[in-house]
């Protein structure tokens, strides 16, 4: 018989697929007494899934109301970029020292092969090929928790439900991963981590494409045709 734990992490990985593919619509409330009859489950292995995911995130829950599948708004948006920026280029200054030809290499190859996924529409490969890349660097940090908070922020973003990529906006963060390879290469510690922090994890740079990719109107900033 499946114990607690493992019973809530398969309803957790449930959900998440619910949510991914579109099937709990942001909005939307998870009905418990609903959910345990179709799963044939207490609600203790649920109530603790959805702590999780609310955790993340992904959900919110609402007093005497139950639990509503979390609408990512614009301010959330932004704060998410700032947060990875700032993680993301604080590793960058923190193992500069011990990045490699090898890396290098990991990077380039990378960055190839992203290109060519996108080229050949091959639109979830691209989307891991690029977390691969990132991982390249992060993976050098000694620091696990900071590494575990990045994941469900970028899941967040990208993942719930998953979109289709705009290659425009695709093409202009490859370019950012070459710029951030040259800055290894010529030893620019300082100029890595800003490039990372201002301008690939840059809302000013993205924000146009960001809020494009979500269908959101509205925001401050926001060019008019893009609303």
């Amino acid at each position: 018989m499946l114990n607690v734990v493992s019973l809530r992490e398969q309803v957790y990985q449930y959900l998440r697929d619910k949510i991914y593919s579109g099937e709990l619509s942001p909005g939307s409330f998870i009905v418990l007494d609903g959910l345990s009859k179709e799963l044939n489950i207490s609600k203790t292995p649920l109530k603790e899934a959805l702590i999780k995911l609310e955790c993340e995130g992904f959900v919110e829950i609402l007093p005497r109301r139950g639990f509503l599948v979390k609408t990512l708004t614009y301010q959330e948006i932004k704060d998410y970029y700032e947060i990875l920026g700032s993680l993301e280029s604080s590793v960058v200054l923190s193992v500069f020292d011990q990045f490699t030809e090898d890396h290098l290499a990991q990077m380039k190859g990378s960055n190839e092969d992203q290109l060519k996924a996108l080229e050949d529409k091959e639109f979830d490969k691209y989307y891991q090929l690029n977390l691969d890349f990132h991982d390249i660097f992060l993976n050098l940090s000694s620091n696990l928790t900071l590494r575990r908070y990045l994941i469900p922020i970028k899941q967040r973003l990208y993942d719930f439900p998953r979109r289709q990529y705009w290659k425009e906006w695709e093409l202009l963060n490859i370019e950012e991963h070459r710029k951030f390879i040259s800055s290894i290469e010529n030893g620019d510690r300082e100029g890595a981590a800003r490039l990372i922090k201002e301008e690939h994890w840059g809302w000013k740079v993205h924000e146009p494409y960001f809020l494009r990719f979500y269908g959101l109107n509205g925001g401050p900033g926001i060019p008019e045709d893009l609303t």
